[in-house]
């Protein structure tokens, strides 16, 4: 009896330290690079043509520190942390960074 409730006690915390893992690396900042464009809301964003074959096609962004407006149409290097968003299937970024690339999109 002692032993199941070590073995819960273990798997428990083993669950619970690999939850933590994995939101720290879901709160980690990345970079993606691809084409800036205006989303379908007004005043809002999302990067397109990431050349990626794997991963997501596309990123919305949720949010910006950084004034994204005279950069639509650009490539550009965005940097910032991944947050949930309504679809699960749509890679959602809050931007706190961004580097210029190109003043063209292929």
């Amino acid at each position: 009896m002692r032993l199941c409730k070590l073995t819960r006690a273990g798997f428990i915390t083993g669950a619970l330290a690999f939850a933590a893992l994995t939101q720290a690396a879901e709160d980690a900042p990345h970079s993606m690079s691809g084409c800036l464009r205006q989303a379908s809301a007004a005043g809002s964003y999302e990067l397109t043509d990431l050349g990626a074959a794997d991963g997501p096609k596309s990123v919305a962004i949720a949010a910006s520190s950084v004034d994204l407006a005279g950069h639509v149409g650009h490539k550009v290097e965005l940097t910032g942390t991944t947050v949930a968003a309504a679809d699960a299937a749509t890679h959602t970024m809050t931007i706190s960074a961004m580097k210029h690339l190109a003043a063209t999109c292929p």
